[in-house]
């Protein structure tokens, strides 16, 4: 793990994110866990999030990866969640969070359904496993939509991802995978599925 801890990080950004939050609404949407700050440390150091990105989280719960990414690179941040209540909770977050004012300007936390929520100047896109592979399908042919009507660079992100998922998209011919980026040297346990898939739109 990170020599820095989650705790670090939360004092650090002045969020809470690590609480336990025993709520599921929808056997379509898999329950509230936040992406590891070591594994959000990977990711922004991987390069493709910079401050001229404006990267979505769908099922983004209490913000966590929209801060740090916020943080550490200056980007554009919107969440999604089917849950109002957590994305109440985000909001708390962002009234309190430890940022300056023109990145916290820069964040932005919208209750809705992934499968109707219009693409709009995103150009990053991270999944944590949020939901079912029926709704990623649909949610990629948003992603796609919005490329073909504004053509730029996109990249998406898979963290921890099932087969299936990883399945449909290397199938999807609007995709090209780019690049595994390894986080199983971040834990002491071997787990192959440690690992951010990268892939470009168009």
């Amino acid at each position: 793990m990170s020599q820095k801890t989650d705790q670090w990080w939360e004092r650090k950004l002045g969020i809470e994110t690590s609480l336990a939050v025993d709520r599921f609404i929808d056997d379509s949407c898999n329950p509230y866990e936040p992406t590891d700050y070591c594994i959000l440390e990977r990711l922004a150091e991987s390069g493709y999030i910079t401050a001229d990105s404006h990267i979505l989280d769908y099922g983004c719960g209490l913000g966590r990866s929209l801060f740090f990414m916020a943080a550490r690179t200056g980007c554009k941040a919107t969440g999604i969640d089917y849950d109002p209540q957590l994305i109440r909770m985000a909001e708390c977050n962002l009234s309190r969070a430890k940022l300056p004012a023109e990145r916290k300007a820069g964040i932005r936390f919208v209750c809705a359904d992934a499968r109707t929520y219009k693409v709009q100047e995103e150009n990053c896109f991270y999944f944590f496993n949020p939901f079912s592979d029926e709704i990623l399908r649909v949610v990629l042919e948003q992603i796609k939509r919005s490329y073909y009507e504004d053509p730029r660079r996109m990249y998406l992100f898979f963290y921890y991802p099932f087969d299936s998922g990883v399945v449909s998209a290397m199938a999807d011919s609007g995709l090209r995978f780019a690049e595994e980026i390894d986080c199983m040297d971040l834990y002491e346990l071997f787990d192959s599925r440690e690992r951010i898939l990268v892939f470009e739109a168009g």
